[in-house]
């Protein structure tokens, strides 16, 4: 068990406990101001030394800089995709690391941490702030492992901020996606992500050998990203290979792009060097900027907006749910109704209308026939 021992301070009588830890070392803890106080931590530590969840307060009085790169270096590739390691590792430096860096673990509150999510609110988005705790809570996850912390203190925090309506997602109808690409220096490229649904990465990752042609489909297994610069080759964004059809009247410029290159040629662009963007100044922005002189009502967009006209035409097309999941290569179709369930809007309709066709006609006791059954 332990011993309980008073002794006396300038401040009044207080309450010594001491016990032994698991590993029948001697130790102890003093300050306590009642009696009571001190025979319920003996209690407590007796509790969590039989169940095996005893942690040794001497263990906890380390900072959480100590846990942070351990951490990250689990996250890092191939661990993790480049661009989502980059994330995490600017939340670290610029919001986590300055507040609780050289904290000692055993001494942050959750209530702390709800301050400090609460005033980050406030000057950052809602996806920095999360990410800013997930890696908090994280680290200290693994101060967990370690046996140096009980509990995590950035675990369930309640007060989080809403989520806001949003970007506005661009849907370019026909003649606007055939507008952008007659303006385009890339009109291969215009036409593909607007009509498959590709990220850009997945299209500028195409080689030769991914296009069926007799089939129209691309293979999707590569992924190329621009993190800082520079091009990084990875696995789609679900590391999951799919196929994606393309339509027949993209054959002929998807066979041009094809021409005199070998199998591990890239589809777009030179065979060698990966397509870049290039931002505001880049080839994209221009041919929306022309785009805009021929047709005023062209919106404002980016290369990933094609991705959401391409689930718009296939949804006015008929597509179902499962189909633009499989073409989108969403990780489920819960994930694509919730992406554009503004777009599923207009199949209520539809659903009404071929249920009140399929309505048999019943004549009520009195009056005209009318499409309901009368209840039993």
């Amino acid at each position: 068990m332990g011993t309980i021992t008073p002794y006396e301070t300038a401040k009044g009588r207080r309450y010594r406990v001491r016990y032994r830890k698991p590993d029948r070392t001697e130790t102890q803890k003093r300050g306590f101001t009642t009696m009571r106080e001190a025979k319920l931590y003996l209690s407590m530590v007796t509790v969590s030394k039989s169940k095996g969840e005893y942690i040794d307060p001497v263990a906890s009085r380390v900072p959480v800089r100590m846990f942070a790169d351990s951490w990250l270096r689990s996250k890092q590739p191939p661990m993790s995709k480049p661009s989502y390691y980059m994330t995490l590792e600017r939340a670290w430096k610029n919001h986590v690391a300055p507040v609780w860096a050289d904290r000692e673990i055993w001494s942050i509150r959750r209530s702390e941490v709800q301050d400090w999510v609460s005033e980050l609110a406030t000057e950052k988005s809602r996806t920095v702030v999360l990410r800013a705790l997930g890696v908090l809570a994280g680290i200290l996850d693994v101060a967990i492992d370690d046996r140096r912390l009980a509990n995590n203190p950035a675990r369930h925090i309640r007060n989080l901020p809403r989520s806001g309506p949003g970007k506005r997602r661009v849907y370019l109808t026909h003649d606007q996606v055939a507008t952008l690409a007659a303006c385009s220096a890339q009109p291969t490229m215009v036409l593909t992500l607007a009509y498959t649904g590709l990220r850009w990465g997945e299209a500028t990752g195409l080689r030769v050998r991914s296009v069926n042609r007799l089939r129209r489909r691309f293979v999707i297994e590569e992924n190329a990203v621009m993190i800082a610069y520079e091009i990084h080759v990875g696995t789609p964004k679900t590391h999951e290979k799919r196929s994606v059809p393309y339509p027949a009247r993209l054959a002929p410029m998807i066979e041009q792009a094809c021409a005199g290159k070998g199998p591990e040629g890239l589809l777009f662009g030179d065979g060698v060097n990966h397509m870049r963007n290039s931002g505001a100044q880049g080839w994209f922005a221009n041919a929306v900027r022309r785009a805009q002189a021929v047709d005023p009502s062209m919106p404002r967009l980016t290369p990933h907006d094609l991705r959401h006209t391409a689930a718009s035409l296939a949804i006015s097309s008929g597509a179902n749910v499962k189909a633009v999941q499989r073409m989108l290569g969403h990780a489920s179709a819960a994930m694509t109704l919730d992406t554009y369930a503004d777009l599923f809007d207009d199949d209520l309709d539809a659903v009404a209308t071929r249920l009140n066709d399929a309505m048999p006609l019943v004549a009520l006791p009195s009056g005209p026939q009318t499409r309901y059954r009368q209840p039993k």
